[in-house]
């Protein structure tokens, strides 16, 4: 990996980690698109700029972000399937970051919900603020959440809907899947880092300074991000989002069995 493919990936991580569209999945086809999917950097990559966004967060919420212990407990609550599922299947998860195959049918399926999802659950903007989420909501929240460890679902789109689906807000339901995305990535980067050194790799001074590029660069693209999305999905919703999941995945699928298959013969 080199430097502009380093600051590309960032700002695909940057703009599509708080949109329902995965960021996984985007910087999964761009690093095919680089030849580097393969590569164990890559993935470990892939997955500690999440750090950057995670400040973005804490940064645009700084204020709401310290309330009272009983909303962290319930953080917890919802972080905890993710922890048991990314712990079981974490090797098969692994195996799935190199498939744009994988990314491409789930963003198809994913678009298509998004395209009804305003349908199934009308909102309701009386409903309860984030602080307000009972024990329960935010365990099935969770569960839907961990959804998105197949690439191309996108954490963001699964963690929203499911707070949809518990009669949240859109706007409700997004605020409180940006919170769930701190403790969750914060034990998602721990816990390659520890994969990558365990399976013998060491950083060089050149890794080092792609993933700190990598970081900040997330972190001021994610700030725009979040602000812009807040904003339009409270007033539009998410079928503008569903659609382009459904062309991005059509396009991948066609490139792979059409035009690839065309240059290999």
């Amino acid at each position: 990996m080199d430097i502009i493919q380093a600051i590309i990936l960032a700002v695909i991580e940057g703009i599509t980690e708080f949109l329902p569209v995965s960021s996984t999945g985007h910087m999964i086809i761009a690093s095919s698109f680089f030849g580097i999917a393969h590569d164990d950097f890559t993935k470990l990559f892939t997955i500690v700029i999440q750090l950057g966004t995670i400040l973005s967060v804490v940064v645009l919420y700084f204020k709401r972000f310290f309330q009272t212990l009983d909303f962290y407990f319930k953080l917890f609550v919802a972080f905890i399937p993710a922890v048991v599922f990314g712990l079981l299947f974490s090797d098969k998860i692994d195996a799935l970051l190199e498939n744009p195959i994988t990314v491409a049918v789930s963003l198809v399926v994913g678009g298509i919900i998004l395209l009804k999802v305003d349908e199934w659950f009308a909102p309701k903007e009386e409903l309860q603020a984030t602080e307000n989420i009972s024990y329960l909501t935010a365990f099935k929240i969770g569960m839907f959440q961990c959804l998105a460890m197949i690439p191309g679902v996108s954490r963001s789109g699964a963690s929203i809907v499911g707070g949809m689906s518990q009669k949240l807000s859109r706007t409700t339901a997004a605020e409180f899947s940006f919170f769930l995305a701190v403790p969750t990535m914060l034990g998602a980067t721990v816990k390659k880092c520890y994969d990558y050194y365990k399976d013998g790799y060491v950083l060089t001074d050149d890794q080092v300074n792609l993933l700190i590029i990598g970081n900040v660069v997330g972190f001021i693209v994610a700030l725009l991000a979040i602000k812009s999305f807040i904003g339009y999905l409270t007033k539009h919703g998410f079928k503008i989002f569903g659609y382009y999941r459904i062309i991005a995945g059509l396009t991948i699928l066609f490139i792979h069995f059409f035009i690839l298959k065309l240059t290999t013969i």
